[in-house]
């Protein structure tokens, strides 16, 4: 494993943490100013398509300075590792979305208000995200063994998610959702976007700071695995954070557009739990065996391709040969639990 070094220089820092803070704000008062309303597929497309379009756009300005200020090698490789890492984490955070799925379903947040929720979790994702990097590089500057810890965790990882694929993780036995329970006030009903509301004197929580708290929960975990994976690519700081952030940022449009299919992406699952697999082996395999990023860039995205390829086309099949299982799927995705 190599050491820690990055190209970024504090206004760089600073240039892009404002740019992400800027979007955020016009989403939160420009765009958050207009009336609760549900995220149409259109909408949501945009958008996904506008935060690919944005990372494109980085990769590629980042090699046209890096290029010029550093030379061609250097300004090839962390590209590289800027779009490995990107298609990485943008991947693994799939697997969140799905989750949110069964959290708003469990909660019934009505369609209206996923938006504000997501929005404020991926507030709060950022800060997690920038503290848990941070230490996770600075761990490796000191510990360089633990490399190879992260790369074992996630060979575990993805052994996991393959053989409980099938596995839907009960949100009623949550800790946090327990807790709760135990120790909240909480309103039974939603009161708008409203986190908290006064009753009688009294502040309540709403269910929307309840389903918020859960989001943040569960993207916690989830970042436990994708952080550790982008290190098998990258140590650099500023490029796992980038790409975290541009696959964060794009998350919530992604939730929006593919969330109602999720039944059809059944096998993204396994292909997801291969790829931590071969990222935590290549992780191991490094004092002996060195894959280029180019290779892992390429890895990826075969594996996702097949995945997500066989898990289109199975699930036509499925339909052709049992048509009824579209309604039974329509009627029980409608429910919502009280």
């Amino acid at each position: 494993m190599s050491g820690i070094e990055t190209f970024a220089t504090f206004p760089m820092w600073v240039g892009f943490i404002g740019f992400v803070t800027a979007i955020l704000a016009l989403d939160l008062f420009v765009f958050g100013g207009r009336l609760a309303h549900r995220v149409s597929p259109r909408e949501a497309l945009s958008w996904a398509l506008a935060w690919v379009i944005l990372a494109t756009l980085f990769g590629c300005a980042q090699w046209w300075f890096l290029d010029g200020a550093e030379g061609r090698v250097l300004a090839n490789r962390k590209t590289l590792e800027f779009f490995t890492g990107y298609l990485i984490e943008l991947s693994l955070s799939v697997d969140n979305m799905f989750v949110f799925s069964l959290i708003f379903g469990y909660f019934a947040v009505p369609p209206e208000l996923q938006r504000r929720v997501l929005l404020f979790g991926v507030l709060g994702a950022i800060v997690m995200r920038i503290a848990m990097i941070l230490a996770g590089v600075w761990l490796l500057s000191k510990f360089v063994w633990l490399f190879y810890v992260f790369g074992l965790f996630l060979v575990i990882t993805g052994i996991r998610m393959l053989l409980f694929a099938e596995h839907a993780p009960d949100i009623g036995r949550n800790p946090i959702v327990r807790l709760m329970r135990k120790f909240m006030r909480m309103t039974q009903d939603y009161r708008g976007e409203s986190f908290f509301v006064r009753v009688n004197g009294l502040l309540y929580t709403t269910p929307m700071f309840g389903v918020l708290l859960i989001i943040e929960t569960t993207d916690l975990v989830f970042a436990v695995d994708s952080i550790p994976a982008i290190f098998a690519v990258t140590t650099d700081p500023f490029i796992v954070f980038t790409s975290n952030i541009f696959a964060i940022m794009g998350l919530r449009a992604l939730y929006f557009l593919l969330a109602s299919m999720a039944e059809r992406f059944r096998y993204l699952k396994y292909g997801l739990g291969v790829i931590l697999t071969v990222i935590g082996g290549k992780m191991l395999a490094a004092p002996w065996v060195h894959v280029p990023v180019l290779w892992s860039l390429g890895a990826v995205g075969i594996i996702l391709l097949v995945s997500i390829g066989a898990s289109l086309v199975l699930s036509q099949r499925a339909d052709a040969d049992d048509p009824a299982r579209i309604a039974d799927s329509t009627a029980a995705g409608s429910k919502r639990r009280p």
